[in-house]
């Protein structure tokens, strides 16, 4: 498949998942983004934001195996990855495969779990395996999780654990719809009620041809002036304090270089999803806020001062200039 025949096939996708869901673009752009580079996505907010209805979606556009996840506070690892069952005729223990050996994983609700399953699933994202009864065993080729979460004000939430927040490539905040939007979103459920015709959902891809597009991807121009800018940004995260002393206190925790090569995907991704085969300035500063956002763990001296992940990626952008661009 043509770099440009791809790029249609996903263009074609996403006016789909429009039809589908109204509003949300963030979400849809997000996940186009991840499904092309194997990265993970934490969305949080609100219920009722049509977030399993995208997802399922997305699967079914790629022919992809799907399973949704409810995560409660009484799950347990096994419930995730899989368990050894025994088998009464032959006495022999059979390892039985868990809802995370799908191709694309909704886990709804993550920081319900109590940090047992939060470990299970770390290796998943991380390795893309899974460790039961002393055996690995390896995940889909094509693998993607998309987390809920809900605020961690709410009682029965568990925050996520620093390594597990590292894995997810992006982490988006969703809105609740425009009146317009809204109205729509009304008008639509109607229809669906009173039995009007609705638009069967279709595979547009096979995970083959996602995984053929990565490989497209990878091969997108990347300047050095661009990749220098990456790691000014991510790097200073971690030296707020040299770069304005007013910001000295901050941060407790700035990002790793893993933030820095999920930036550099993310915005291959976008880049190429724009039908250019060459990432700019631009496309790292769209997409910084969603990368760092789960990243940046701020201090009680930064929270007293109101600051926000959101608002140091601000402070970042200005402070750092951007390259010009060079193709």
């Amino acid at each position: 498949m043509s770099s440009s025949s791809s790029q249609d096939n996903f263009n074609a996708l996403k006016q789909h998942l429009q039809k589908v869901i109204v509003g949300q673009e963030p979400l849809l752009d997000k996940m186009m983004i991840a499904l092309l580079t194997g990265g993970h996505i934490l969305l949080e907010g609100p219920p009722g934001l049509a977030k399993t209805t995208a997802v399922k979606t997305l699967a079914n556009g790629v022919h992809a195996s799907f399973q949704r996840i409810q995560f409660t506070p009484d799950l347990m690892p096994g419930d995730v990855i899989g368990s050894e069952v025994l088998d009464m005729t032959s006495g022999a223990l059979n390892f039985v495969k868990g809802p995370i050996f799908n191709q694309i994983v909704l886990a709804d609700e993550i920081n319900r779990a109590p940090p047992k399953v939060q470990s299970a699933l770390l290796e998943a994202m991380a390795e893309k395996q899974v460790t039961a009864g002393g055996q690995t065993r390896s995940l889909p080729e094509l693998f993607l999780v998309i987390g809920t979460q809900n605020p961690l004000e709410q009682s029965g939430t568990y925050p996520l654990p620093e390594a597990q927040l590292d894995r997810f490539m992006l982490h988006l905040v969703l809105e609740y719809p425009t009146e317009q939007e809204e109205l729509e979103i009304l008008r639509r459920d109607r229809a669906r009620e009173f039995g009007q015709k609705q638009e069967k959902s279709q595979p547009f891809l096979t995970p083959e041809n996602v995984l053929h597009a990565r490989q497209q991807i990878a091969q997108q121009y990347v300047s050095e002036p661009v990749e220098r800018y990456i790691v000014a940004l991510i790097s200073a995260t971690r030296t707020l304090g040299e770069l304005d002393s007013t910001l000295a206190n901050v941060l407790e925790v700035g990002a790793s270089p893993r933030a820095s090569i999920a930036l550099l995907h993310a915005a291959s991704a976008y880049a190429w999803l724009q039908g250019r085969d060459y990432v700019t300035p631009d496309d790292i500063i769209l997409l910084l806020p969603d990368v760092l956002r789960h990243r940046l763990i701020i201090s009680f001296s930064g929270r007293a001062q109101q600051w926000t992940a959101d608002r140091v990626t601000e402070k970042l952008i200005q402070l750092i200039p951007a390259p010009p661009l060079d193709v």
